[in-house]
């Protein structure tokens, strides 16, 4: 464990753990400017990527589900060797769930550039403001399931603004 860990931390503790490397959004989380929003671009650059490798709704949603299982060990593992539950560096919580996001995006809407900005913009509003009951998880579940649930109710929320928008605006 490190004691009292910085706000940036080494790159060699990214390194020392596959859990680090994944809980630290492959190296995005360790930005010294806004983790959370540099490791939610992480996720729509890498998303442009993963997307065209899904035939079906259903391998994209084992993929996500898959993933989420994933930072919920990564964040479980990286808050207990830090000594900080959702330390600034821990960014998957924000890229899975975008992910989610965008695929909910390209489903509903043309999934044109402007479609994904506003996701990006609804989805980090909704992780800052942590709206009931993603306030529930980041204040009183303090393991990975709780770090990774906190992001995933906002973006259900993200993806609800978008529907709706898309209903509105068409």
């Amino acid at each position: 464990m490190i004691k009292k860990p910085p706000k940036v931390l080494p790159l060699s503790f990214l390194f020392s753990h596959p859990a680090h490397f994944i809980a630290g959004g492959f190296g995005s989380g360790y930005s010294p400017w806004a983790p959370g929003t540099t490791g939610t671009l992480f996720g729509w650059g890498s998303y442009l990527l993963i997307a065209t490798q899904f035939q079906t709704p259903l391998q994209m949603g084992l993929f996500l589900l898959l993933w989420f299982c994933a930072g919920i060990w990564a964040c479980q593992k990286t808050g207990r060797d830090l000594g900080v539950v959702d330390h600034g560096s821990i960014v998957i919580d924000e890229i899975v769930p975008f992910w989610g996001v965008l695929w909910a995006t390209q489903l509903l809407t043309s999934n044109a550039w402007l479609w994904q900005l506003a996701a990006f913009v609804v989805f980090r509003a909704f992780d800052v403001l942590k709206p009931q009951p993603a306030r529930y998880f980041d204040i009183r579940v303090k393991n990975g399931f709780g770090v990774m649930c906190d992001d995933l109710i906002a973006a259900l929320y993200s993806v609800l603004v978008i529907f709706l928008a898309q209903r509105l605006i068409g």
